[in-house]
């Protein structure tokens, strides 16, 4: 433990041999995160920039990979500044809020997948009340609730532990988790219990909304026309695909977090860097290439 003007430092336990590795890492991330960036500035900019995208569904689509660079941004800067350090540690304050920030924003991207559903859903099985139901008033309602309910709902979790006493002061892991908790001289029942309660609020609620959602849509395409359906599956498959891969991410995450091997400390980075690797590059690369309209005005905007 270090103590610098009463500040109380943790020191994370899953980095590699900084010695022999960390150049190489830090080429690495530091090349990602600005792919990251640009790849879905880019899409954000053509939306923006071009009137006939100015529809909720690629408002959305752009609210989405906002939120993947925000994601990103809460999690690269540190663990860049890590690599060329000697030791990784972060305050103790600062780590609470790096785990608030992540776990919001991850939290953050089921609530905006499922209002992509809903959105889809009026779009295909109730489209003569579309534009009645999904009004500018409504898109930016679902936006700022999409971003503000997560923040209410996690902002209590690191409240709780603030100002709990630290028995132990080195962290599994490459960022700060929910197993900060585990360095407490005394786990908080309060916060285990608050924390199923969210869990189950921010993450199988919404994947059940989607997945009923997608049921409907199926039902009523499978009896319409066959350009129905081709035009369905074009808006409605790069929603699925990313749900998929990043509930499967986030269980992945989830698990890793909790599991106690000992995987030997690279083996156990390259495991920890599948979230914040995969994730914020595969959004973009769906999106852009899936959507029709968006891949035609990257074209045109490239060219």
């Amino acid at each position: 433990m270090d103590y610098d003007f009463n500040v109380t430092y943790i020191t994370f336990d899953g980095h590699v041999d900084v010695q022999k590795y960390r150049y190489l890492y830090f080429v690495i991330m530091f090349t990602a995160y600005i792919l990251i960036i640009c790849s879905n500035s880019i899409i954000v900019f053509v939306i923006v920039i071009n009137k006939s995208l100015h529809e909720p569904m690629y408002i959305f689509i752009a609210a989405l990979l906002i939120n993947s660079v925000l994601y990103s941004t809460a999690i690269y800067p540190k663990l860049l500044i890590d690599f060329l350090s000697e030791r990784q540690i972060i305050s103790y304050s600062a780590c609470l809020f790096q785990w608030f920030m992540c776990y919001t924003l991850a939290i953050s991207e089921f609530f905006l997948l499922s209002v992509m559903a809903y959105d889809r859903y009026v779009s295909i099985c109730k489209p003569l009340q579309y534009h009645t139901i999904m009004r500018k008033t409504t898109v930016n309602i679902l936006l700022i609730l999409a971003w503000i309910l997560p923040a209410c709902q996690f902002s209590v979790g690191p409240l709780l532990i603030a100002n709990k006493k630290l028995c132990y002061f080195i962290l599994k892991g490459i960022i700060c988790n929910s197993t900060v908790n585990k360095l407490h001289c005394v786990p908080s029942t309060v916060l285990n219990i608050y924390g199923l309660i969210v869990f189950v609020s921010a993450v199988p609620l919404p994947v059940l909304f989607i997945l009923f959602t997608y049921t409907r849509i199926f039902i009523v395409t499978y009896r319409s026309s066959r350009e129905v359906r081709r035009k369905a599956a074009q808006t409605c498959l790069p929603h699925l695909l990313v749900l998929i891969n990043f509930s499967c991410l986030s269980t992945y995450d989830v698990l890793l977090a909790r599991l106690e091997t000992n995987f030997s400390k690279t083996v156990y980075l390259s495991m920890s860097l599948q979230m914040i690797l995969y994730h914020p590059l595969f959004n973009p690369i769906i999106y852009g290439l899936k959507m029709k309209e968006i891949y035609k005005h990257l074209k045109r905007f490239f060219s």
